[in-house]
């Protein structure tokens, strides 16, 4: 016998029509040619006061070849190789496989310019970290051969009212999250008050829970909804502000707790690391560790590119420079 569904009947209010068209424009972003539109500009731009040999290919370019190195994992070479059939359409100078690899290692997207406006909203962001592999070798090598690479450490903070990433940090393995806590929660608050908004709350799991980081938000006047871990002791020091958060969050209870500061939207955080590694892939191709570091920032912050250009539809790489 089928059981019946519990709770509310699901309401579907997705403008399916809408959201295809938006998934169909995103395939414009591909094969964007904004960087001979602005080529002139970009480059007097970048060789202003420079010493040295000047610039020959202009910023846009190099984001642009970022975006195809990241999205559908195109190395440098057959990258040269893209750019060498699109000139036989439209003539420009085909930067050497060197350069490109060079140039874009170095390509870094202010958050700021990849978010929508707030429009004086109150801003409440989630905080999470997850792994990125350092290769794409299978399970079996290192199983078989002890061979063990390690990981990346993403650290990200996402907003509710936008779903975009807000703060960003990338580590190795052995960088707790707590560590990270103040950095992204300093970035949210600066990059948030750029856009028109402000951070009222910041919501985290018990790997955030620390005093110092209660301490922190209280400084900031953000409201701490980080999840009081069940083994940690109550906190005795009367002028830290975890110890009345630790008291309420046992007089509520957990799910009274939860429901007081809607701690159940983490998955805003959750939902945005599973969209990047489906979009991107779940590992880095560069070999040096700044530059995997750099290459997994520049996949969320490309992802936040993607959901400013759904409601903008501005110039995709020419507004990222």
């Amino acid at each position: 016998m089928r059981k019946e569904r519990w709770g509310k009947k699901y309401k579907d209010k997705q403008n399916w029509r809408e959201y295809n068209e938006k998934l169909v424009a995103r395939g414009e972003a591909y094969i964007s040619l904004d960087f001979i539109e602005t080529q002139d500009k970009d480059l007097e731009k970048l060789n202003r006061g420079k010493v040295g040999a000047p610039y020959v290919y202009p910023e846009c370019l190099m984001v642009f070849l970022a975006y195809l190195h990241v999205l559908l994992n195109i190395d440098y070479r057959g990258l040269k190789g893209f750019l060498r059939g699109l000139s036989r359409l439209i003539s420009f100078d085909v930067p050497d496989y060197t350069t490109i690899c060079r140039r874009v290692n170095k390509v870094a997207i202010e958050i700021k310019k990849t978010l929508i406006s707030y429009k004086d909203k109150e801003v409440v962001v989630y905080l999470d970290s997850s792994g990125a592999k350092v290769t794409n070798r299978g399970e079996w090598m290192r199983q078989k051969w002890k061979v063990r690479r390690g990981w990346i450490k993403v650290h990200i903070a996402v907003d509710d009212q936008n779903k975009q990433v807000v703060g960003i940090e990338a580590t190795d393995e052995s960088i707790s999250d707590t560590k990270e806590f103040k950095n992204l929660v300093g970035q949210s608050v600066e990059n948030v008050e750029d856009k028109g908004g402000e951070v009222v709350q910041a919501s985290a799991d018990g790997a955030y829970d620390a005093n110092d980081n209660f301490e922190f938000l209280e400084a900031h006047n953000i409201i701490p909804a980080i999840k009081i871990r069940k083994n940690e002791g109550p906190t005795y020091r009367s002028k830290n502000p975890r110890k009345g958060y630790a008291r309420e969050f046992r007089e509520l209870g957990y799910e009274g707790w939860r429901d007081k500061y809607k701690y159940g939207r983490r998955w805003y955080a959750e939902s945005t690391f599973s969209a990047v590694k489906r979009k991107f892939g779940e590992f880095v191709r560069a070999t040096k560790v700044k530059n995997m570091f750099n290459e997994i920032k520049l996949k969320y912050i490309l992802y936040n590119a993607i959901l400013k250009y759904d409601v903008t539809h501005t110039s995709f790489f020419a507004s990222l420079v």
